[in-house]
């Protein structure tokens, strides 16, 4: 089937998407170490990110998803999420989304969000919250080169909050959704 943009059929390849186990589990640094493969492809070498801010402080800890293509397992995408506590204010972060160039056009990154989105909904039910959960992350301005990531973020619920700011020499955008927990 054509499309109008003149792009192939855009069925997706045969993937899956797990959440790399907890920190103890015997195959974390296996499949936390591909996640920050994929992160260094897309954030360092495609988009020109510095190496040293790529891993951080909450590697360790974070929940991360991997996308991988089945039956290969070769993996093609990758997000994280933490929680914060701050006084009177829980809320939680996601960052480091990105899939590969030649995926981005299968709704890839959409899945993965939606797929944190429901780890966030459980963990929150699971601690005790009982109207809606908030997520917040900083996304990815337009640039002269790249259209961002705001309006792929606004697709998915999330509203822009404050002024653009400047996040290792690129602009970025907060934005947060709330998620309902009753649904």
């Amino acid at each position: 089937m054509a499309l109008a943009d003149g792009a192939a059929s855009r069925v997706p390849p045969a993937h899956e998407i797990i959440i790399v186990p907890h920190p103890k589990h015997e195959d974390r640094t296996f499949l936390l170490q591909q996640c920050i493969h994929i992160r260094i492809d897309v954030f360092v070498t495609e988009q020109g990110f510095p190496l040293e801010v790529e891993v951080d402080e909450h590697d360790p800890t974070a929940t991360h998803w991997l996308l991988r293509l089945v039956p290969s397992l070769e993996p093609i995408g990758t997000i994280r999420a933490y929680k914060v506590d701050l006084a009177g204010n829980s809320y939680y972060k996601l960052s480091r989304l990105v899939v590969l160039k030649e995926y981005r056009h299968y709704g890839f990154g959409g899945n993965l969000v939606l797929a944190l989105h429901n780890w966030v909904k459980d963990d929150a039910r699971q601690s005790g919250m009982v109207d809606c959960a908030k997520v917040v992350c900083h996304s990815q301005a337009a640039r002269s080169d790249s259209a961002g990531a705001v309006a792929f973020y606004r697709k998915l619920g999330y509203k822009e909050e404050g002024d653009l700011f400047d996040d290792d020499g690129e602009p970025h955008q907060k934005m947060i959704v709330q998620l309902s927990l009753s649904e």
